[in-house]
């Protein structure tokens, strides 16, 4: 059995393919910080340097997806699924790419089953 730690809705796999055709390669950084650093942050990936104590958790459609350690101890035993949401009210509102578009990124979470988690250990994952 497989266990996908990070997985990713049909829609924000649209939104991200809109923005990559304008931004090019695009990384995904979730932070523990202020502001709007709790929620998944899309940034074109020339334009963000990554901390380097920062957690990569994997990819969602050919993206780099990041996480503070504080946030990845909060999360290691949960998937995580980038969803999507139509946020009209937000323009201003965020660093991410996804708010010009009229979107917003959000993690939905769900704790591992017993069987998964044994799985990820076994695999070197946690």
């Amino acid at each position: 059995m497989k266990v996908e730690r990070l997985l990713a809705t049909p829609l924000t796999l649209e939104v991200l393919e809109k923005l990559k055709k304008e931004h090019g390669e695009l990384v995904f950084n979730q932070s523990g910080g202020c502001c709007d650093g709790t929620a998944p942050m899309c940034y074109a990936k020339t334009d963000f340097y990554v901390p380097s104590r920062h957690i990569k958790l994997g990819e969602i459609g050919g993206c780099e997806f990041y996480i503070a350690p504080e946030k990845y101890e909060y999360f290691k035993h949960s998937q995580i699924t980038i969803d999507c949401k139509e946020e009209k009210a937000a323009f201003g509102n965020s660093f991410s790419l996804e708010i010009d578009l009229g979107y917003q990124f959000i993690t939905k979470s769900r704790i591992f089953t017993d069987e998964e988690y044994n799985q990820l250990k076994e695999d070197g994952l946690l």
